[in-house]
């Protein structure tokens, strides 16, 4: 019977769950909370990627204490299986705990399931679904990852007021205000990959790192059919400090790709340029990647737009108006005919960052159903 004290406990875990971000995956974040009644006893989150998982963290602080009266609260089922690390439904059931509270369980196939029948078996009283879809919010990356062997897709983009992405002569830099640009900086520290379209690259000559890094060094991709990038390019300049990846279709100059390879740029060649996009993405799930974060430009954002790729959106919208019916908007693409087919975000979190409004949140919605 689950209680008011539960849903705060797991509230709890769900939040220092996330201090794993950008340092755990392609695992997911999880926080385990040990208590009795109000009182905490130990507490544990996923920190580190290859090591000990939240419940073996929690339970590590409890030293020698009597654990019969406690429960363990957790965001993820525990998983059954010798992986990186052993089984924490073992470890659980060891401890002499009695009842577990789990917010959601978790759709690795190896797990699955297994550790919650594992406990039961135990004589452990298992209690699931608290604040589950807060849950699979939070871990929505990974869910996506093992159901659809593709990583999650963040839209990034800044604009101006009456929505441009530059001026009618391509001047764009910059929309955003120095506050706003550390915050995508932030994003960008903690995602496998950050891409941009071919023309993007050629306009902006961009590096597409974090300053300061994060806990992740993102691969930096873009997107083309018959790349021409500089070789003196920032990004060409410093592939061997930091991956770069490059796409090319099947009329791709094999010359100029052999040149980006002697500068230890990674070509990958799709024999389908209209399926550059989606077959990248596969491939990038096929590597582990759980976060890669579009940056644009229109064209790209707009075909991950059409084709339903992206997952969640993170937009910058500065008090500024530029006008020009030529200048560019953030999103091109064939687009949507009826405004009440309009994709809209949930999750919303809208900030004000010195001057700029910063609107966040969930696009799709059949990763998450409930969402």
């Amino acid at each position: 019977m689950t209680s008011e004290i539960d849903q705060r406990w797991m509230q709890y875990a769900l939040e220092i769950a996330r201090r794993g971000q950008g340092a755990v995956e392609p695992n997911p974040m999880v926080g385990c909370v040990i208590a009795v009644d109000n009182q905490l006893i130990a507490e544990g989150w996923h920190e580190q990627f290859g090591q000990a998982h939240a419940e073996v963290n929690a339970l590590a602080k409890t030293g020698e204490a009597d654990l019969s009266e406690a429960t363990l609260y957790v965001t993820l089922e525990p998983c059954a299986h010798h992986g990186k690390t052993p089984p924490c439904s073992q470890t659980v059931i060891a401890s002499g705990i009695k009842r577990v509270v789990i917010a959601m369980q978790d759709p690795f196939p190896q797990v699955d399931g297994q550790g919650i029948t594992q406990m039961r078996e135990a004589g452990i009283e298992v209690i699931t679904g608290i604040a589950q879809q807060q849950a699979e919010i939070l871990n929505a990356p990974y869910i996506k990852l093992q159901t659809e062997q593709r990583p999650w897709v963040i839209g990034k983009w800044a604009m101006t007021l009456d929505g441009k992405i530059a001026t009618h002569a391509g001047s764009s830099q910059w929309i955003s205000n120095e506050k706003s640009r550390a915050v995508v900086h932030q994003i960008r520290g903690r995602v496998d990959a950050v891409i941009v379209g071919h023309q993007t690259a050629l306009a902006d000559n961009p590096k597409l790192d974090a300053r300061p890094s994060g806990p992740r060094n993102a691969t930096r991709i873009v997107v083309a059919r018959n790349p021409a990038i500089d070789l003196g390019s920032h990004l060409v300049t410093t592939a061997d400090q930091l991956p770069v990846v490059v796409t090319a279709g099947p009329d791709a100059d094999a010359s100029y790709l052999d040149e980006l390879r002697k500068h230890s740029v990674e070509i990958l060649r799709f024999d389908h340029p209209e399926k550059i996009l989606s077959e990248l993405l596969l491939e990038l799930g096929r590597r582990d990647f759980t976060n890669v974060l579009i940056e644009g430009g229109a064209g790209l954002l707009g075909t991950c737009m059409d084709q339903n790729l992206i997952d969640e959106a993170h937009i910058f919208i500065a008090p500024k108006i530029v006008g020009g019916s030529s200048a560019p908007s953030p999103v091109g693409g064939v687009g949507l005919e009826n405004m009440e087919d309009a994709i809209e975000l949930n999750n919303q979190h809208v900030e004000m960052i010195d001057g700029d409004i910063y609107i966040s949140g969930i696009v799709r919605r059949d990763i998450l159903p409930n969402v």
